[in-house]
């Protein structure tokens, strides 16, 4: 049964749908079977898997809403192993037709439960926002991933994240817990970087990667020609860097499965 896993933050643009094409691409590349699932209604995943949004007929808006199977929305994209569910803006309407639904925080679960043993890893992109759509996705996943940047403000989206995370498992979803914090667009050479990082280390030791992801052009220019960076560039830091993530993150998976 595929595991999966939201990447999640309530922060905007620290990277959330980068690390879901990349570690999907490299995944599939691994011959993994990955399903990616855009809930974001700004659609960065689905663009930066090369899908057009104007020629996408169903989507996850149509999913949630009930209104298609949620196999009858996935696509197949262009690399290897690696199909996604797409978002469309029609998603940003969808908060406020959510609120008038039975079972409304559940509408992703009981989707993905028809199709999970399709996949060995399912990948959501969450939105920037704490809403219901971001709610299913929490709801539905078995553990969860943090990007964030080292940056002073992205403390306070980490401790709005965790006190969210503890209503979502007291409430909704009893396993739920933070896997793992990435640390994306690292500039190194900041003092402040090393202050952000030493902070997140001091209450969340285990969980953060080792492998950091710095601001590099190739990945900012990837997703504008539809490709994850290992399609795209591979000799490029940014490569390499999701590359050595994507080892590091199925590293964990196989020690966590020895214990």
């Amino acid at each position: 049964m595929g595991k999966i896993w939201a990447v999640a933050n309530q922060k905007g643009g620290v990277g959330k749908s980068t690390t879901v094409v990349n570690l999907g691409a490299y995944l599939g590349s691994r011959d993994f079977n990955i399903l990616c699932v855009d809930i974001d209604p700004q659609g960065n995943t689905t663009t930066g898997f090369g899908i057009k949004k104007k020629n996408v007929s169903l989507s996850s808006y149509d999913v949630l809403l009930g209104k298609t199977r949620i196999q009858d929305a996935i696509i197949h994209t262009d690399y290897k192993n690696v199909s996604i569910l797409p978002a469309t803006e029609a998603l940003a309407g969808g908060e406020i037709e959510l609120i008038n639904i039975e079972n409304r925080v559940n509408r992703l679960k009981m989707q993905l439960l028809t199709c999970r043993l399709d996949y060995d890893y399912i990948l959501i992109d969450c939105p920037p926002a704490l809403g219901l759509i971001t709610l299913n996705g929490l709801v539905a996943c078995d553990k969860i991933i943090v990007p964030m940047l080292a940056e002073f403000f992205a403390l306070e989206g980490l401790s709005q994240l965790v006190n969210t995370i503890k209503i979502v498992k007291t409430n909704y979803n009893p396993s739920i817990d933070i896997e793992g914090i990435l640390f994306t667009m690292y500039v190194g050479r900041y003092n402040l970087t090393a202050q952000v990082v030493n902070e997140v280390n001091k209450y969340f030791a285990k969980e953060v990667y080792k492998t950091v992801i710095p601001r590099n052009v190739a990945l900012s220019e990837a997703p504008s020609h539809g490709k994850p960076i290992m399609y795209y560039d591979r000799s490029s830091r940014g490569c390499e860097a999701y590359e050595t993530f994507c080892s590091e993150f199925l590293a964990r998976i196989r020690q966590r499965g020895k214990k």
